[in-house]
């Protein structure tokens, strides 16, 4: 049976950056975590995520900060709708362009009704997020090649832009599933309890001592 609370550190193997989350998953999930990260820009990210007892997401909220800016967005889902309000201080764009990079464009999302068929949030550059499917949907148990296709809303990072989003979690077997998504795909592993152990090209779970 999974233990609460839990800490988890994973190191970013894409970029420099690490992410620590705390985890209460006794009813449903609840956690905090922080993201730290240098691309696009240098930032810091803290969220904190909340599930139903079927592990369906609730609530999202997130702040973001660079230097000279600070975005915060959050997402509740009440009555199969998502409501959606963000806000921004400073100038995330003008910074963006400054490096060389496109600018983000507006936090949050213009039509939330876009996203009614998410039960799922997904946080950009996070493995724990992973674990809101796989519990919601039981792959972590399912036999091999059990596959769901879902929606989400997917919130991007550094901009906390909100899409919707097609995911396909495909179980891979013990502690192991593929995601995919668009044109992208990754065999993912991950412990017992479906919190992420290591991601190709994202991140790897520190080891605890």
């Amino acid at each position: 049976m999974p233990t609460t609370p839990k800490s988890l550190l994973w190191t970013r193997t894409d970029t420099a950056g690490a992410e620590h989350a705390v985890v209460d998953d006794g009813h449903g999930l609840t956690a905090q975590g922080t993201q730290l990260a240098v691309d696009p820009v240098p930032y810091t990210c803290r969220y904190q995520v909340t599930t139903d007892t079927d592990w369906s997401s609730v609530r999202l909220e997130v702040e973001v900060e660079g230097a000279g800016w600070r975005r915060s967005v959050r997402l509740e889902r009440a009555t199969q709708r998502w409501r959606v309000t963000a806000a921004e201080q400073g100038d995330l764009d003008a910074v963006l362009t400054a490096a060389g990079h496109a600018p983000a464009g507006l936090p949050g999302v213009e039509d939330p009704d876009r996203l009614a068929d998410a039960l799922d949030v997904d946080l950009g550059g996070s493995p724990l997020f992973n674990t809101l499917p796989l519990r919601r949907l039981g792959l972590n148990t399912a036999p091999p090649d059990t596959r769901h296709s879902i929606s989400v809303a997917w919130v991007l990072l550094p901009s906390l832009t909100v899409l919707p989003a097609e995911q396909v979690y495909t179980g891979l077997g013990p502690n192991r599933f593929r995601y995919a998504s668009g044109g992208f795909s990754a065999e993912v592993e991950m412990d017992a309890d479906g919190y992420v152990q290591r991601y190709p090209g994202l991140a790897e779970r520190a080891p605890t001592r």
